[in-house]
């Protein structure tokens, strides 16, 4: 399956089409699949950016825009992350707030003759949006939340990640080796020897991640690898075709 063409800026962050792009790559645009990335602005220990999430939800965002003709949107940048507010810098809105905004976008798009939304999460704490999804479901919408943590096994298999998904939780060996394929200006010194496992987290909402991490790590990002980071995305991006082949089904598959 051919992508898009969709255009980013340099960092890959924010879609660059102009409104004559969009028009170009398809009249038909009822059939078109709008990808949303929505990320957090939340501690990820001390080398890694507040912004990682949004970064992860960005590079996944752009495989799925190159390798499948979809209508990439510029991402949600602050979420749900309450569980970080021990650290600064961390900035968060209510789940009430995430959840309108998704369903306002939603709508906007339905009126642009765009009626399916995929929202690709990059952070485990955005809870509210598989709710966001079943109730569209429910009223006849066509909507979907990507990766599932299915794609997520597949993709640290093909990639060769080490740490299971239990204990690679914030900040570990995926999210290091994401951006050190797409990011790696952006981490700090420190890394190698940021590594800890605290795999029993069941009173997490309630005490948050302070009671887990002095440093806000939990997982092994010394094992990180920008190739690792590249096979993750590529699997990610071939996970995706089952949801493509799902929301268009008179559609091909991709290839």
């Amino acid at each position: 399956m051919s992508g898009s063409g969709a255009r980013t800026t340099a960092n890959g962050l924010l879609p660059a089409d102009t409104t004559e792009d969009v028009r170009m790559r398809g009249a038909d645009v009822t059939s078109q699949i709008a990808v949303l990335p929505i990320g957090s602005f939340e501690q990820h220990g001390p080398h890694l950016p507040l912004a990682t999430d949004t970064l992860v939800a960005c590079a996944i965002a752009g495989e799925i825009a190159a390798a499948y003709p979809v209508h990439l949107l510029p991402p949600v940048t602050i979420a749900c992350s309450h569980e970080h507010a021990a650290w600064p810098g961390t900035v968060s809105i209510s789940s009430v707030t995430l959840h309108a905004v998704v369903r306002d976008i939603a709508a906007s798009l339905r009126r642009s003759g765009v009626e399916t939304l995929v929202l690709v999460n990059g952070h485990g704490g955005n809870y509210v949006l598989g709710n966001v999804v079943q109730e569209s479901a429910a009223r006849g919408e066509r909507m979907a939340l990507f990766p599932a943590p299915e794609d997520w096994e597949t993709a640290r298999e093909r990639a060769g990640v080490l740490t299971s998904l239990l204990t690679d939780m914030h900040a570990g060996e995926i999210e290091t080796s994401i951006l050190l394929h797409t990011h790696p200006e952006l981490i700090r010194p420190g890394h190698e020897s940021a590594d800890f496992v605290a795999d029993d987290r069941r009173h997490l909402l309630t005490l948050g991640m302070s009671a887990y991490t002095e440093s806000g790590v939990i997982g092994r990002p010394s094992l990180g690898s920008a190739e690792k980071g590249k096979e993750l995305l590529a699997s990610l991006a071939d996970s995706f075709g089952a949801y493509f082949s799902l929301l268009t089904p008179d559609s091909p598959a991709a290839d």
